[in-house]
């Protein structure tokens, strides 16, 4: 079920008279831009390799500049155009963290054999994400207790079955 491409920051603005652009952080940190080189330009629907120059990283921006965009106006065409990466490019999660793109899609079961359905939402709280099965129909909170497997490769979850009837918010 993993994604092709991840989004890791979405075009703002243009950036001065150079054509550089201001890109929202979509990745825990902004720190992952530093030293990218090579990414893919979401547009449109369509997928397109470019070579950046990073210029500067804060937590809460990241001004860049893309080959062949390097006018104000050129720039401003890219506005709400997404930079991902690929597989190969992806950060390294620790172990039992998972990227939200891999995690929806998967189907989910209990240890008792019983199907959920498809997870289609996880919701960051703060405290610990939420999983959401089937638009609602269950919503789980993802404590490592609760998770028995995570396969996202064989898109398949597994929950305990006892820990689930204790935490889990089903549909009525």
């Amino acid at each position: 079920m993993s994604a092709a491409f991840y989004r890791i920051g979405v075009i703002v603005r243009p950036h001065g008279v150079h054509g550089a652009v201001k890109v929202e952080p979509l990745t825990d940190s902004s720190k992952r831009f530093r030293g990218l080189k090579e990414a893919y330009l979401e547009m449109h629907g369509e997928m397109r390799p470019v070579q950046l120059v990073v210029s500067s990283v804060a937590p809460d921006s990241v001004i860049l500049s893309i080959e062949g965009y390097e006018t104000p106006e050129a720039a401003n065409a890219l506005r709400g155009a997404y930079i991902c990466v690929d597989r190969e490019h992806r950060v390294k999660l620790p172990k039992d963290t998972y990227f939200v793109t891999d995690l929806c899609g998967c189907e989910t079961f209990d240890t008792d054999g019983n199907a959920f359905g498809r997870l289609t939402n996880v919701y960051e709280t703060g405290a610990n994400d939420v999983y959401e099965i089937e638009h609602g129909k269950l919503m789980v909170p993802a404590l490592k207790r609760v998770l028995h497997e995570v396969d996202t490769e064989s898109g398949r979850i597994t929950f305990d079955a006892a820990v689930l009837k204790e935490v889990g918010l089903f549909e009525d």
